[in-house]
């Protein structure tokens, strides 16, 4: 890793250059935070889960033609993608009310919303990431008419799908955030999904029990977050048989 020329680090990936021209790596930390990065921790064996979790979701996704930045798995922690310039726009998707849309209007956790609810905030940490409408995207020229349309449109047709995915193995998506990115090929820009799609940014709770299997394990102190982590990639099918904190500090000692 020592030898990759490091492009940026944020709280749960570190970018560095890729082997080709128009590649990054993504390596994925152990590192949690939450609350704007006013609560830290590190569980073991985080990045390992969500890089397999996200690889899964995102080469579904390409399948059924959504245009993504992945191109492949490279190991245990890390993703070969392509370069894009993210555009500095949040999408969260929501179907049933929860965390901050509960906290805004008053509506009891766990209401059923009667559609989609899309939403967007703009990207800064320094100002915590606000809610905005997308009039305030247009205005300030953060996405133009036609990616605002396209994004919406991703988020929708990626909120079908994982809906879908996760009910057939008795999970309830609650809703979960998406970045999306410009793709320069030549003279042809293209609206992808980017970043990563993991338990980090999604509700899933048990549709049985309620059993929340995702970040607000962390959030709240519940307690028991690698193995809720675990439990979805579990019901995935990926990696069925392997202990995760095992395979994490084997690729440790491979880094070290």
């Amino acid at each position: 890793m020592s030898r990759r020329n490091k492009i940026y680090e944020g709280k749960a990936k570190i970018l560095y250059e890729g082997p080709e021209p128009g590649t990054i790596i993504q390596y994925f930390k152990d590192d949690a935070t939450a609350f704007n990065n006013q609560k830290k921790g590190t569980l073991s064996g985080k990045g390992v889960v969500n890089n397999h979790i996200s690889e899964y979701i995102f080469a579904a996704l390409g399948n059924i033609g959504i245009p993504t930045h992945f191109v492949r798995r490279m190991s245990m922690r890390e993703q070969l993608v392509k370069a894009v310039e993210i555009i500095p726009v949040e999408v969260i998707v929501r179907n049933v009310a929860a965390g901050g849309l509960s906290k805004r209007l008053g509506i009891e956790e766990g209401t059923p919303l009667p559609r989609p609810l899309v939403e967007f905030c703009f990207k800064s940490d320094e100002l915590g990431d606000p809610l905005i409408a997308e009039e305030h995207v247009l205005t300030f020229g953060w996405a133009s008419e036609d990616e605002l349309d396209d994004i919406t449109h991703y988020a929708l047709r990626v909120n079908d799908f994982m809906s879908g995915l996760f009910a057939g193995i008795g999970i309830r998506l609650i809703d979960f955030k998406l970045e999306f990115g410009r793709l320069y090929e030549g003279e042809e820009v293209m609206t992808v999904l980017a970043d990563e799609i993991s338990p980090d940014g999604c509700r899933l709770w048990d549709m049985k029990t309620g059993e929340k299997l995702d970040k607000d394990r962390f959030r709240r102190d519940l307690g028991g977050e690698m193995e809720a982590y675990m439990e979805v990639a579990r019901r995935l099918g990926i990696l069925p048989s392997a202990d995760i904190t095992e395979l994490a500090e084997h690729q440790q000692k491979k880094e070290g």
